[in-house]
């Protein structure tokens, strides 16, 4: 029997799986909260291993490599935030850190754009992250690369250029919390499933973004990712 819904059903957000036809269907979309030692340092905050924090965007704020990203509304001070994004293929609650990687489909480069003002403020008021984090378009993202053809990220060049001047440099391995204890602290806290995506955290060096400004960055060995900023 075919389903009849009360309004028009909004069509699943899906991301390009790289050298495929094949597209990558996303159920949501999890961010961990400084996850480098010098952007948590940058940030004010402390740099040493405390447990991860996680917050989250709408599955349908991904945006297509090559896109013009709309500048969001209610925000004087959007920043740019590179990250090495996980693809989950399986899932599972209470995943054991030493079978969390058999849960990656792939890995992709992302940019967890930010209204750092309105994060601010919401930081100073005691109020969730949502409106800062979680907008409309606020994760760009490259086709996402299958481990059966690249193998796992554990270490490589993480950066970010805009307008070709460099803005933020480091090292997956210098990740506080690795790809497979993010994956197995998060299954503690959500019954994770295939179609979510991890966007891991970023390097130190984020700064502001205005209408006009071309952003590209990327994970070696995973991709680079290219998008502009234009008014809305």
């Amino acid at each position: 029997m075919t389903e009849k819904f009360a309004v028009p059903a909004t069509p699943r957000p899906a991301v390009e799986v790289a050298g495929s036809t094949l597209r990558f269907p996303v159920r949501r979309i999890f961010c961990v909260g400084r996850n480098y030692a010098e952007h948590a340092r940058e940030m004010g905050m402390g740099g040493e291993r405390a447990l991860p924090f996680f917050f989250t965007k709408p599955a349908d704020a991904v945006m297509p490599n090559g896109s013009d990203v709309p500048y969001p509304s209610h925000t004087k001070n959007l920043h740019h935030e590179i990250e090495l994004v996980v693809a989950l293929g399986g899932g599972g609650r209470d995943v054991r850190v030493d079978a969390a990687l058999s849960l990656v489909f792939g890995y992709a480069v992302g940019n967890d754009l930010t209204r750092r003002d309105l994060q601010a403020a919401a930081r100073d008021q005691g109020r969730p992250w949502d409106v800062a984090k979680g907008f409309d378009h606020s994760a760009p993202i490259t086709p996402i690369v299958p481990v059966a053809k690249a193998g796992h990220a554990a270490a490589g060049r993480i950066w970010l250029e805009v307008n070709g001047r460099p803005r933020q440099q480091g090292d997956l391995s210098d990740m506080i919390w690795k790809v497979p204890e993010v994956i197995a602290e998060l299954s503690t806290w959500f019954e994770l499933l295939p179609g979510d995506l991890i966007f891991t955290g970023t390097p130190a060096g984020v700064g502001p973004l205005v209408p006009g400004d071309r952003v590209r960055g990327g994970v070696d060995g995973i991709g680079v990712l290219e998008h502009g900023i234009v008014m809305q």
